[in-house]
């Protein structure tokens, strides 16, 4: 499948298990895939990101909302939200958890980090968007995968990346406007 990924989607993957080695996650996840990508610069991605408003500080809070999602086990907003709705109140469980064990104890990320042949795994939900990402470039009869494909990916997932992106006024149909057009700027 990579060979279908351009440099910067190449560049994109590879920074994403280097986010996940910087953390100690036991895999490389669909958030260190975002992670990733807002590192980009002169990138269709960026530029994507850069148009709809998310640069600089705000891709520092898109940041900050996935550290959140970290502390709280993975959950995002609306499934905390969900929880609240049913009296159970996870910003309590997460103090009490923390308080025994430390701080980020439920973030997931004390894993050895190491599978098959000394390689960190991806988790089912970052192959999602590698696939998803495949699928996307070639539904729009692009010749190869970009990273501006990882990016839309993540938006037609459900979960914390997606939530968090939408939050932060990316969403798929966003990104296509200014991908692919009507008018207006398009990434080149």
């Amino acid at each position: 499948m990579f060979e279908r990924f351009t440099e910067n989607a190449r560049a994109v993957v590879q920074s994403a298990v280097e986010q996940a080695e910087r953390t100690g996650a036991a895999t490389v996840d669909a958030e260190h895939l975002l992670l990733a990508l807002l590192d980009r610069e002169a990138s269709r991605a960026s530029f994507a990101l850069a148009a709809l408003g998310v640069a600089d500080e705000r891709k520092q809070s898109v940041r900050a909302s996935l550290a959140e999602s970290r502390r709280r086990g993975g959950l995002s907003q609306a499934e905390s939200d969900a929880l609240a709705g049913l009296g159970i109140d996870v910003a309590r469980i997460v103090a009490r958890v923390e308080d025994v064990h430390g701080v980020g104890a439920m973030s997931g990320d004390r894993g050895t980090g190491r599978g098959l042949f000394g390689r960190r795994p991806f988790s089912r939900g970052a192959k999602d968007v590698l696939q998803r990402a495949l699928r996307t470039a070639v539904a729009r009869r692009d010749r190869h995968v970009g990273d501006e494909h990882l990016l839309l990916a993540l938006t037609t997932r459900p979960g914390v990346p997606g939530e968090i992106l939408a939050d932060h006024g990316v969403t798929h149909e966003s990104l296509i406007r200014v991908l692919y057009g009507d008018g207006e700027a398009k990434a080149g």
